[in-house]
C-alpha cells in the first residue's frame, strides 16, 4: 500500500473539520491554531488545507488542554454538540491526562483567595517595601 492518498477516499479540510467538530468557535481560529503548530496529524505539523480522513490520529493543543483523538467521521457543517462528538474518539490516556492536569490546576488555586478589596495606603506601602527587599 502506498503513502499517496487515494482521491476516491472522502476527506475534508482540516480547518473545516476542527470547526465542525467544535474544537474551535470559528474557522479562522482553527486556521490560526494550525499555523502556529498546535495541531498535529500523525505526529506531523499540518496546513489548514490538509485533508482529514477517517482513522487519522490528531493531537490538538487548545489552551492548557491537549486532546489526542482519532477521526471517526467527516463533516463540513457545524451541527449540535452531540453530532460533533460523534466525529471523533478521544483516547483513554488523553482523557485521563487532561482530567489529571485539570485537577492539578484546581488544587494549585485552592489555597489562593483574592483580596476582597483594593489595598489601602498602608498595605500599598508594605507591598512596595517588600518589592524593594527583593531587589537587594
Amino acid at each position: 500500500m502506498s503513502d499517496v492518498p487515494d482521491s476516491s477516499t472522502p476527506s475534508v479540510r482540516l480547518d473545516l473539520w476542527l470547526w465542525a467538530a467544535r474544537f474551535f468557535k470559528t474557522r479562522s481560529l482553527a486556521k490560526q491554531a494550525i499555523e502556529t503548530g498546535k495541531i498535529d496529524i500523525g505526529g506531523q505539523r499540518a496546513k489548514p488545507s490538509r485533508a482529514v480522513r477517517v482513522h487519522d490520529a490528531l493531537r490538538i493543543v487548545r489552551g492548557e488542554e491537549t486532546f489526542e483523538i482519532e477521526v471517526r467521521g467527516l463533516s463540513d457543517t457545524r451541527g449540535p454538540a452531540s453530532v460533533a462528538q460523534a466525529l471523533y474518539q478521544e483516547s483513554d490516556a488523553s482523557r485521563a491526562a487532561r482530567e489529571q492536569a485539570r485537577a492539578l490546576r484546581v488544587a494549585e488555586r485552592t489555597g489562593y483567595r483574592p483580596p476582597e478589596t483594593r489595598p489601602d495606603k498602608r498595605a500599598r506601602r508594605l507591598i512596595r517595601a517588600l518589592g524593594d527587599i527583593d531587589a537587594m
